[in-house]
């Protein structure tokens, strides 16, 4: 079976290629663009499955699907809710919503892999839907955010609302909300990843290791080089920096 990702972030096409490893698949190709996609299909025999990932760098996917016949079964990654998807839901194999959960993505596959000789047809019936689709994604009102993250703490889950939410960090190659109760819990995602998924009117990244809500921020202090620094109400296990590149930006949030 040849499978193929179509992500716009690349830390989050090498995380879904690492859990689709565990399920026995070998992603031979991991596309990052509309235009990167349409290249590469010109010239390459069409995979068995594609995850596709609805908002590229350059466009929406279905543009893809404009200049290109697809011949390929489709499972949908993407940050927006359900009512969003339920366009096209039936007619594609599955849909899953980021950050990816492996029991989400374990069943997707097998899902797939029941229907094999169905999927032809139904990806062709997938292409009726694009403009429906291109119509609710292009209006930004349509557009959801995440309000809440689950999180694992022994055999149990526990939600966290972005209500609670102090700061996102990284540290040691994972990833952490920090909440006002001035605790941290690791969640499987990245940065990158959630920059997609959260308001950008409430919440900034202000350095490679941090993402911070507009509501938590107790204080700003001038600092070195340029710098700002960004005083939180429990967070003290480390400085936090708006690099200087992003300093103007920051300044034009805040407002």
């Amino acid at each position: 079976m040849t499978t193929l990702i179509i992500e716009d972030e690349k830390p989050a096409a090498r995380l879904l290629q690492r859990k689709l490893e565990k399920l026995d698949i070998k992603v031979e190709t991991m596309l990052h663009s509309v235009e990167e996609a349409v290249d590469w299909f010109t010239s390459n025999s069409h995979p068995d499955l594609i995850f596709l990932d609805i908002q590229l760098s350059d466009g929406l996917s279905f543009e893809i699907f404009e200049k290109i016949d697809i011949k390929s079964a489709i499972i949908f990654t993407t940050a927006y809710d359900e009512y969003a998807l339920k366009a096209f839901k039936l007619n594609s194999i599955d849909y899953l919503l980021k950050p990816i959960d492996e029991d989400d993505l374990e069943t997707a596959v097998t899902k797939f892999r029941s229907r094999l000789p169905k999927v032809s047809e139904e990806s062709q019936n997938l292409r009726m839907d694009f403009e429906q689709i291109r119509q609710m994604l292009s209006n930004p009102f349509e557009k959801t955010f995440k309000k809440r993250f689950t999180v694992k703490i022994g055999q149990h889950l526990k939600v966290i609302t972005t209500e609670e939410i102090e700061c996102f960090f990284s540290e040691n190659k994972g990833t952490y909300i920090h909440t006002y109760d001035n605790r941290d819990y690791l969640i499987d995602s990245t940065l990158e990843i959630l920059e997609q998924e959260i308001d950008k009117k409430e919440f900034f990244r202000v350095s490679r290791k941090f993402i911070v809500p507009l509501k938590a921020i107790k204080e700003i202090q001038v600092y070195t080089n340029s710098r700002l620094k960004v005083i939180l109400p429990s967070y003290k296990d480390d400085e936090v920096i708006v690099s200087r590149e992003k300093v103007q930006d920051f300044k034009s949030w805040l407002g």
